[in-house]
């Protein structure tokens, strides 16, 4: 009996501490690179520069009504138990609200209620918005051993539900935290507004695409505003940069001085996009004009749907003329 009650508690102690082990084991991230042994906690001060200009990205460039601009950036860090968001998945609620509509709340929900229920969250973070398209904004975020993963969204304002962002980089490189990283940002659809250019009205799609990125060439249709076809690769339309914030002799983080960059700099460095004149289909030929058992002329004529710009392929000529023989002749 005193055998059986030996065994029985020597099993009990095993069980309780590999439940232990597997509950630790849980709350950490998982995949390349998943066990992170740097510092407990790192901060970070994180600045986003829009390069949304009418010279980089020329076709329907929005002007008026609103004109160019970003949406407040809502970011978050994590454990690889969250996903904000994720490339050929489908958007959540929060997500489709923010990037149609910039409103975080139900977005600000799921997050709290991931952090919740399987601890996977260590903070959230916002910017400012931005109300042009080029321009920075910063802030700062805190990474932790056991969160050092960094999502963020930053709506691309007007457009039916076009956004950048940033999906679970990894700020941690085994022992230590990274300096400095910098990431170019491209356009991504939330798959839930079925709109091509940046002033489409609302019309949802249904039933509702993944999140895909948006290229010059896809989506495949003249009318989109990224559709450049002569291009392999669009220009960064922004980018994202993280500097760790240095410790003085107190252990307290050193306030990161970063001076607001000249607009011309930004500029600068974003190559010009050539767009090429586009034209509509011609009419149908007028009545022919002239004098009876003569030759006449008769006029056809087609009209510009988008102006070339930055060395782009000038308009074609818009009227054509060709002879005819005048009918209902006496």
């Amino acid at each position: 009996m005193e055998n059986l009650m030996f065994a029985y508690r020597s099993c009990k102690v095993i069980w309780t501490l590999l439940v232990t082990i597997l509950g630790y084991a849980s709350s950490l991230p998982v995949g390349d690179d998943s066990i992170c042994t740097a510092d407990e906690l790192a901060k970070y001060t994180i600045i986003f520069t829009g390069k949304w200009s009418q010279t980089a990205f020329p076709k329907q460039y929005p002007l008026y009504r609103p004109p160019a601009q970003w949406s407040s950036m809502l970011g978050v860090t994590h454990s690889s138990d969250y996903s904000m968001w994720k490339k050929n998945e489908y958007a959540s609620n929060g997500v489709r609200d923010f990037a149609e509509k910039g409103e975080a709340w139900v977005l600000m929900k799921e997050i709290e209620e991931a952090g919740e229920k399987i601890q996977s969250v260590h903070g959230i973070f916002s910017a400012p918005a931005i109300s042009s398209g080029i321009g920075q904004t910063s802030t700062e975020l805190e990474v932790h051993s056991r969160h050092p993963l960094v999502s963020f969204v930053v709506r691309i304002v007007p457009s039916p539900d076009w956004f950048v962002g940033i999906d679970s980089l990894n700020l941690c490189e085994g022992d230590h935290w990274m300096e400095e990283v910098s990431v170019d940002l491209f356009p991504y659809d939330a798959g839930t507004d079925s709109g091509f250019t940046f002033s489409s009205p609302n019309f949802a799609t249904i039933p509702q695409d993944t999140v895909t990125e948006i290229t010059c060439s896809s989506p495949s249709h003249p009318a989109n505003s990224f559709y450049y076809p002569k291009l392999k690769i669009l220009p960064p339309i922004a980018q994202v940069t993280m500097v760790k914030l240095k410790k003085n002799h107190l252990g307290l983080p050193l306030p990161y001085l970063n001076l607001p960059a000249k607009s011309n700099e930004i500029i600068d460095s974003v190559s010009e996009t050539p767009l090429d004149c586009e034209v509509s289909q011609w009419s149908s030929w007028g009545l022919c004009k002239g004098l009876c058992r003569k030759t006449g002329t008769k006029i056809r004529t087609r009209f510009v749907l988008l102006q070339p710009a930055n060395n782009g392929m000038p308009c074609p000529n818009l009227d054509e003329e060709t002879s005819c023989e005048p009918e209902n002749c006496v």
